[in-house]
């Protein structure tokens, strides 16, 4: 199955000090939201010994996973992300594909699309997905 929403609220950004994020939610303050951040630059050692040298997906109830998106296409307005579905328990979704309808300008998408294509870039290769739709 899939579970499909309609994000009024994204948001991107780079702090090039610390954290690169993308997210897209149902409303700015409540509701169903998926979260994209990675660090800026390389993984520290520590982060590589403990498996968290790569990007992290946050869920409503701060659920989190790292390295667990198989695939992004961004077509349109519509955002299509595939999970590894070992990952569902711990973000507490039902559902490994997630359907995002951007009801929002234009701007806001070429923001996510500039974004996220970054921050799922960050880390271990083998962790990295497929992604349509981006130019990296």
């Amino acid at each position: 199955m899939t579970y499909r929403f309609t994000a009024r609220a994204v948001a991107a950004e780079v702090d090039v000090d610390g954290e690169m994020q993308a997210g897209v939610a149902e409303e700015e303050e409540e509701g169903f939201f998926l979260l994209f951040t990675s660090a800026v630059g390389e993984p520290s050692a520590q982060d590589i010994s403990l498996g968290l040298d790569t990007y992290c997906v946050m869920t409503p109830d701060q659920c989190t996973a790292y390295g667990c998106v198989r695939e992004v296409a961004l077509t349109g307005n519509l955002l299509t992300v595939s999970l590894d579905p070992g990952c569902l328990d711990d973000l507490e979704l039902e559902d490994a594909e997630i359907e995002a309808v951007l009801d929002v300008p234009a701007e806001g998408i070429d923001e996510v699309r500039e974004v996220l294509a970054k921050v799922l870039a960050f880390g271990r290769e083998g962790a990295r997905p497929r992604l349509t739709g981006f130019s990296v």
